[in-house]
This record gives structure tokens, C-alpha cells and sequence, in this order.
């Protein structure tokens, strides 16, 4: 994936959709779109965002999790990691 271009998400690609969901995200910060701290938005309206299941959705989020890309605060949602978070 080429650091400049912006990720397509296609549903009908035999790649995992939730890693193309996650690698779209995960561009977002990369290039700025999504600062740290940065509330995403929540599972159903990524599923909805990008035409996908609310499973799918939930997998992308723990994909990002475990990338360290963002946390996940009970109750409060999920945030773009910044410095001293772990996430970058």
C-alpha cells in the first residue's frame, strides 16, 4: 500500500475486509485526517461508513487496537493513540 494514496475499501476483494477497513483508518492517521485523541466514530456508524457488517466493524477496531493505533476507553469509546499511550 503506497503511503500517498488512500486506501480503497472493496468488499468484494478476496483480502479480509476488516483489514481493509483498519488499513483505511489507519492511513486517516497517518496522513493527519485523524489526530491523536481523536474520538472514532462508533462501530455501527463505521459499519455503516464503509458498507460493511457490525462485526466486520468491531474486528477492524481490535485490528487497530492491537496495531496500537487506538484505544478503547469503556463506556467512553474509542481514541486515536497519541505519544505515551503506546500508539505512537
Amino acid at each position: 500500500m503506497s503511503e500517498d494514496r488512500e486506501p480503497v475499501v472493496d468488499t468484494s476483494a478476496a483480502a479480509y475486509v476488516y483489514v481493509q477497513v483498519a488499513d483505511h483508518v489507519a492511513w486517516q492517521i497517518r496522513v493527519g485526517r485523524l489526530q491523536p485523541g481523536a474520538r472514532l466514530a462508533g462501530e455501527r456508524d463505521l459499519a455503516q461508513e464503509y458498507g460493511v457488517s457490525v462485526a466486520t466493524a468491531r474486528r477492524a477496531v481490535q485490528e487497530l487496537r492491537e496495531r496500537g493505533l487506538v484505544l478503547t476507553l469503556p463506556a467512553k469509546g474509542t481514541f486515536v493513540a497519541g505519544p505515551g499511550s503506546g500508539g505512537g
